[in-house]
């Protein structure tokens, strides 16, 4: 059994528990006080779920296309003379990982990156950026695959989607009771709290603040289905933990060449910030591998704080190096 994986989907389970349990528990609670009407109270959560899950299921069903015209992205057919060899790549990759081929695109961005996408109107989907496949070998762009075809397999957009419904539930409840209160009104129940807007405007802003935090868990969650894409990555495509660390060392070094300089010159510094979407520079040049190799060992021994990661929707790449380091051959 690979106790590694249970752990993560241990607290995955967990942190959705947490954020659909306290979350529902809240508005519950706030929404009884406010109103002191239970048909009241039932009738306005209904509401806004019914609301949210509007706009999300809108913004899903059409997003691969609003995606594909800000990227400019072009699908790639398996006899395209320049990226055909793509899609074998993506085929192989989606076999080892029991789904149906998603439709491949290059998506006309100037940094490296690559990302699963899709609705059900449009078809699961993947884009690669140019950029990523100027820097990557083909092993490492199909660890990369592994990953982001790991995020179609698991349902990651759904998932997230689903959960991410609670902290839109409290921030629209929070700030209906903030605008109701400013007006010195609010609907529903028996009245008992009209004379106190002022008190409703409070409650409505306590919301919003603890709607902040779910969101904060919400983060948390999102990094921890990116380590299972990751772990999805490795069990399935040979050779994929060593190579998607190579990947993700190269894409940090190509996105600032001065990286490998900092790490040598300083080896406390802090790495947890540089951007992964910078355009490569126009002198760049091929990354060393000893760069990489330098750079991927910072980061094995690198103990990120708290704060490093906590308004990122990714692990630290530390974190990352070390949880492939568990599925890499010979270590």
């Amino acid at each position: 059994m690979d106790w590694e994986l249970v752990k993560l989907r241990l607290s995955m389970a967990g942190v959705a528990i947490v954020i659909i349990g306290l979350g529902l528990a809240i508005a519950l609670g706030v929404l009884a006080l406010v109103t002191g009407s239970v048909a009241a109270t039932a009738y306005t959560i209904t509401g806004i779920l019914v609301f949210i899950m509007f706009i999300n299921i809108i913004q899903w069903l059409f997003g691969p296309y609003i995606i594909n015209a800000m990227y400019h992205a072009r699908e790639v057919s398996p006899d395209d003379p320049k990226y055909g060899w793509l899609v074998d790549i993506v085929n192989e990759v989606a076999e080892a990982n029991g789904i149906k081929t998603p439709k491949v695109y290059i998506a006309d961005a100037p940094f490296p990156n690559a990302f699963a996408y899709g609705s059900p109107i449009a078809g699961k989907r993947v884009a690669i950026t140019a950029p990523l496949l100027k820097i990557l070998n083909k092993d490492e762009i199909k660890a990369v695959l592994g990953h982001e075809l790991g995020h179609l397999r698991h349902r990651d957009v759904e998932f997230l989607m689903f959960i991410g419904l609670i902290p839109a539930l409290i921030y629209w409840l929070g700030y209906s009771l903030w605008f109701s209160g400013i007006w010195g009104s609010w609907w529903g129940g028996d009245g008992r709290n009209s004379d106190s807007p002022f008190m409703i405007m409070l409650i409505g802003l306590g919301l919003l603040a603890v709607s902040f935090v779910f969101n904060l868990f919400l983060l948390a969650l999102n990094r921890m289905r990116e380590a299972y894409a990751d772990v999805n990555s490795a069990i399935t495509i040979p050779g994929a933990a060593r190579n998607l660390q190579r990947a993700l060392a190269k894409i940090y070094l190509s996105v600032d060449p001065r990286v490998g300089k900092i790490i040598r010159r300083n080896a406390g510094s802090n790495l947890s910030h540089m951007l992964f979407f910078s355009p490569l520079p126009k002198d760049w040049k091929e990354i060393p591998e000893s760069d990489v190799d330098e750079l991927i060992e910072y980061w094995r021994n690198y103990k990120p704080s708290v704060t490093e990661e906590l308004f990122s929707d990714h692990p630290h790449p530390a974190k990352r190096i070390r949880l492939l380091d568990k599925y890499a051959e010979g270590y």
